[in-house]
């Protein structure tokens, strides 16, 4: 059953075993304390709709409330410990990479309260500056994931196009997510309540494709026992994906482009045309104006299909979204390993690193690898199938700290997903300096040039 939703002015109280049980019910007051241990807070409080929390901390630090509180980065946690424990680098590090500030014992209740206050107010600012997640989902169920500058371009493109009728031609590496995106311009479209039909066009005999898109009479050929539907003809009143058109040989695309100009096709073996209704979307990972201008890929159709097309950014300029979809994807699989809580820090860094030629398909294979072989509950670059980041060490004094002060500004940007806001106070620092490091150090945010 899941936990019961939290109100806006309600905090929750992990009891790490610390000291400051007396004096936080001197807040109850004003604020309503739900006191959790984190090994029971999923099934006592939906953290989710949590926006503030108190930790209250003591020696030693508790595992189960560091991997608590690394899960649910979206609440402005509150550290409150005895003096002591700062001497405790793990504790240091805990409250410089996840809270929004931190409180030594005794408590000052007057300064602790205005803290809660103003953390509301950083969440508030927070909520706003989140754009809306899209709810396309692909047939599977999985949606598309992004909040990147250029994911929430192709959105916007997207809806635009769902409103006209017009062919679409969506281009992009493999991997990227074409027939998700086909599939979106389909579900958001008049035609949702039709079929949506993919065709790989690169995965079909040749002998076979004319069949497989314009079906076939009976007799038409040796085995045609029957008439057969070809998949425009299936697609009638919805939507037709031409997956890896750049495979669809020359006399198909003669086919093709007159189906594009009449609404009619020929089955093979028929004598009469069959009148269809159906949009055609057509991917490919190639680019077909190269296509064309190495004779490969008539010109004609090329102008057929692409009038209007849709880009699919590479996983590599798509920003924080890459630990998005490796979180969403470990909570998808994660049922085989439920001890797995996430992913540790040299790992999220291995992922940065990473080139990702085979780009969101890539990232699925390698999160699934990680689930399977991962020992302890966090994954590590090892399990991914990546080397862990080595150290190039630099030479002088200053280029360390110049090499450190730069990696930390590009860590803390990854992963607020390049929200300055946010990633100035994870820092300690001012949005204004922030922006002066990030001009220092040529940093490229993204949707900025």
């Amino acid at each position: 059953m899941p936990g019961a939703a939290v109100m806006p002015r309600d905090v929750v109280w992990v009891a790490g075993g610390g000291a400051a049980t007396d004096a936080l019910q001197a807040l109850s007051r004003d604020w309503r304390l739900h006191r959790i241990t984190p090994g029971r807070a999923a099934r006592s409080v939906n953290l989710q709709s949590v926006r503030v929390g108190l930790l209250d901390l003591d020696a030693p630090l508790p595992s189960s409330v560091v991997e608590l509180v690394h899960q649910h980065q979206h609440i402005q946690w509150i550290a409150l410990i005895p003096p002591g424990l700062l001497l405790q680098e793990k504790v240091r590090e805990l409250i410089r990479e996840c809270c929004y500030d931190f409180h030594t014992l005794p408590l000052d209740h007057g300064r602790l309260e205005v803290t809660l206050g103003r953390a509301y107010g950083m969440a508030d600012l927070e909520a706003l500056d989140e754009p809306p997640e899209p709810d396309w989902e692909g047939r599977d169920g999985t949606p598309i994931i992004g909040n990147s500058a250029p994911m929430l371009q192709l959105f916007k493109r997207l809806m635009r196009v769902a409103d006209s009728d017009v062919p679409v031609l969506v281009q992009g590496e493999s991997g990227t997510g074409k027939e998700l995106a086909a599939l979106a311009v389909h579900r958001n479209s008049r035609r949702a309540g039709g079929p949506f039909v993919a065709v790989n066009c690169g995965a079909l005999p040749p002998q076979l494709i004319q069949s497989e898109l314009f079906g076939h009479e009976s007799g038409a050929f040796t085995g045609a026992s029957r008439r057969k539907l070809g998949q425009l003809e299936l697609a009638h009143g919805g939507t037709l994906l031409l997956d890896e058109i750049g495979d669809l040989g020359m006399e198909l695309q003669v086919n093709l482009l007159r189906f594009l100009q009449e609404g009619t096709i020929w089955r093979v073996g028929g004598v009469q045309p069959v009148n269809v209704d159906v949009r055609v979307v057509a991917a490919t990972h190639v680019d077909l104006a190269d296509a064309v201008d190495a004779g490969q890929f008539r010109e004609d159709l090329y102008y057929r299909l692409n009038v209007i097309q849709l880009d699919m950014p590479p996983l590599r300029d798509r920003g924080g979204d890459l630990m998005r979809l490796a979180r969403f994807y470990l909570e998808r699989y994660r049922h085989q390993r439920p001890r797995l809580r996430g992913f540790t820090q040299a790992a999220v860094e291995a992922l940065y690193r990473h080139h990702w030629p085979g780009n969101v398909r890539e990232l699925v294979n390698r999160v699934q690898r990680a689930v399977a072989m991962a020992e302890g509950r966090l994954i590590a670059p090892e399990d991914l199938g990546l080397r862990p980041p080595t150290e190039d060490h630099p030479k002088t004094l200053a280029q360390a700290r110049a090499r450190a002060e730069r990696e930390s500004v590009e860590a803390a940007l990854r992963e607020c997903a390049h929200n300055v806001s946010r990633a100035a106070r994870q820092l300690g620092i001012g949005r204004v300096t922030l922006y002066r490091l990030i001009n220092k150090y040529g940093i490229i945010l993204p949707g900025r040039s």
